[in-house]
């Protein structure tokens, strides 16, 4: 049974609140029915099992303060922005023939009998937890939605959830979708060129194709400046030659003139 021990409290301060956390007891408020709202204070390691489960906000407690019963249910939870303990805790009494509107978290099952999800389909939650109205004595601690036989883009809604008797879902102009089982995401590579894949299989060496390259650049570069330096060097001897050729044939010419006008 959901049992919680808790204690009437007078202390107000902020120091005298602070006292109680740092012995171990959470302060608390319980208010609601007929009854004035009353301080109490309960053992935070009783607490601490309930708080972590899904089902703590939705759950119905008989709460005994020094002696008395009261059957509560946990409205909100304050909780410490540095260590995320909880430091204050709202109860609400429970009062017989009235109802309720609380969040309800939903449980999936079956999902291993889910033709779509075996295809590679996601589950794809729309609402985890569904608003409902509940009568008191009727309070579900989970809405269960069954996978079993949903196929690919298959909707589940509300309408396919068998609430309890009384409990209904404050959204009513509409079926609201719970969750839907989608298509699988496919990721497809981009296909590698020849340019990056090399035919050998291997990459080359860095700076391989580098040092090809400069070698081929200097051997053609250095032929025709090689035949460059030929050539100019060899045109000034054969200037230099023809003249002195030329040279001696006038001297040769003269001498004849000279020798046919003596004879």
């Amino acid at each position: 049974m959901n049992i919680l021990k808790a204690t009437k409290r007078t202390n107000t301060s902020t120091g005298q609140v602070n006292k109680l956390r740092s012995e171990g007891f959470i302060p608390a408020i319980l208010y609601g029915g007929k009854k004035s709202n009353l301080k109490i204070s309960i053992k935070k390691l009783h607490l601490q099992d309930f708080i972590k489960t899904d089902t703590f906000m939705s759950k119905i407690f008989d709460m005994e303060i020094d002696g008395s019963a009261e059957k509560v249910l946990p409205r909100d939870i304050s909780y410490d922005p540095v260590s995320d303990e909880p430091i204050h805790i709202d109860f609400v009494r429970i009062a017989k023939g009235s109802k309720l509107i609380l969040e309800i978290p939903v449980k999936f099952i079956n999902q291993e009998k889910s033709p779509g999800l075996k295809k590679g389909g996601v589950l794809n939650i729309v609402r985890r937890k569904v608003e409902l109205k509940c009568p008191t004595e009727n309070i579900p601690k989970e809405i269960v939605v069954d996978l079993n036989n949903t196929e690919i883009n298959s909707s589940l809604k509300i309408s396919s959830v068998k609430l309890p008797e009384n409990v209904i879902p404050t959204i009513t102009d509409r079926d609201f979708v719970i969750a839907t089982v989608a298509p699988p995401t496919i990721l497809v590579e981009p296909e590698k060129t020849e340019e990056e894949v090399p035919a050998d299989g291997e990459a080359p060496a860095e700076g391989a194709e580098g040092a090809a390259s400069t070698e081929e650049s200097k051997d053609k570069s250095g032929k025709p400046t090689d035949d460059k330096t030929k050539e100019k060097s060899a045109k000034p001897l054969d200037d230099k030659a023809k003249a002195s050729s030329g040279d001696k044939e006038k001297s040769k010419n003269k001498d004849k003139e000279k020798e046919t006008k003596k004879k």
